[in-house]
């Protein structure tokens, strides 16, 4: 197909069915997109009979050349990704020459200030970076129910709590999805992913059911790079959870597989529903010093309703959020979780109510997982002497204790 002077829209492919499904809508239009996979992330045979080129994820100039030289003026992020150790990729010149700008967004912190990073860096290229939602519109889902099964007016009313949980979550640049079941909070989605998060709800709940999945994005989030997506494997992990349904913001959502997730979801008796948007909300980012205030004050924040004992954040990122699981499973979910590149020197601190919540286990756990410091909001003078015993630094609201 010849390109001549048109638009020419690049795809930078990450994991799941979502590249090749927008590849396909704009090939169905008449355009001919030039598709780069991430090595490890994607399988390049899914891309059979498109421009397809796969590289790795240091190889930052060829990644830029291969869309220069076939004339790609628009770009699409889509996709999952796991977040590299620097020291394993493979890297070029081009790596090297853009590397103070990589710099800058590794050390970004949380998810959203990373991916608007990684969006200047496209644009300061020369690319327009445009969302999935504006390319292939298709595959947004809209408002109203989606298959036979209507939501009740419990889900309702869980959904509503959820919703305001997310909205809460948003000034810490963290999570994009909720359990909600009878008015509790089962759960709240950390780096670990909502999948992750689902498969911690299924082991919790022991067979237990009813409840709703929350998939929301935050106010202000940046929605070209990273719009919420659910698909077939989504309805397998609530019907595994023991949950009624999904809701999702109506026009910021993208259905991957749309046909079989409906069937899925008919098939097991769940609701899948696009919500409207609502008022929107005003999201203030409060410059705090370091990761223990930022842990103390999403604790504060979620105060009404989600009576968390503790959130892990490292170097300013909010790796796991404690939703009734208990310490020693967050402690243990937040070390699984790589940031980009790795370091021996200790970073990070676990933040919880009270030091008097922690257990040996707990803080023998968080020192193993080499975060620096514990932070609470009330002291407990023996614990404290155990922290610091297992060589992490102890704080009381926001003194040394």
């Amino acid at each position: 197909m010849d390109r001549g002077a048109k638009t020419v829209v690049g795809i930078l492919a990450g994991g799941g069915t979502l590249p090749r499904e927008i590849a396909d809508v704009l090939f169905a239009a008449g355009q001919d997109p030039v598709i780069v996979g991430l090595e490890g992330e994607v399988r390049p045979h899914d891309f059979a009979g498109h421009d397809f080129t796969l590289v790795n994820w240091g190889r930052i100039g060829q990644l830029i050349r291969t869309f220069k030289s076939k004339g790609v003026t628009d770009l699409v992020i889509v996709g999952s990704v796991t977040r590299p150790d620097l020291r394993a990729i493979r890297t070029d010149l081009g790596f090297w020459t853009n590397l103070p700008r990589i710099y800058r967004i590794i050390k970004a912190g949380g998810d959203d200030s990373v991916l608007r990073r990684v969006v200047g860096f496209f644009e300061g290229h020369g690319f327009r970076v445009r969302g999935p939602a504006e390319v292939a519109p298709v595959l947004v889902i809209g408002a109203g129910a989606y298959g036979r099964v209507a939501m009740s007016e419990a889900a309702r009313a869980d959904f509503e709590i959820g919703r305001a949980v997310v909205g809460r979550l948003a000034a810490f640049d963290v999570g994009q999805a909720v359990v909600v079941a009878g008015g509790e909070v089962l759960a709240i989605e950390g780096a670990e992913g909502t999948d992750a998060m689902l498969k911690r709800v299924t082991a919790r709940r022991g067979g237990a059911r009813g409840g709703v999945l929350v998939k929301w994005p935050k106010p202000g989030q940046e929605l070209r790079v990273d719009m919420p997506a659910i698909g077939v494997n989504t309805i397998a992990a609530i019907v595994a959870a023991g949950l009624d349904g999904i809701a999702v913001q109506a026009g910021a959502t993208l259905a991957a597989q749309r046909g079989d997730m409906v069937d899925a979801a008919d098939a097991a008796g769940v609701f899948i529903a696009g919500m409207d948007a609502g008022a929107a909300e005003r999201v203030t980012k409060t410059a705090l010093p370091d990761d223990g205030a930022i842990g103390l004050a999403l604790l504060d924040a979620l105060a009404p309703q989600v009576q968390s004992r503790g959130v892990v954040v490292v170097r300013r990122h909010v790796l796991a959020v404690e939703a009734g699981e208990g310490l020693a499973d967050l402690v243990a979910r937040a070390a699984g979780r790589r940031q980009w590149g790795k370091s021996k020197k200790r970073r990070g601190a676990l933040a919880v109510r009270a030091l008097g919540d922690l257990d040996q286990a707990v803080i023998t756990a968080a020192a193993d997982a080499g975060y620096e410091r514990i932070v609470a909001g009330a002291d407990a003078p023996r614990i404290a002497e155990r922290a610091r015993a297992a060589g992490l630094a102890v704080e009381v609201g926001g003194r040394d204790a």
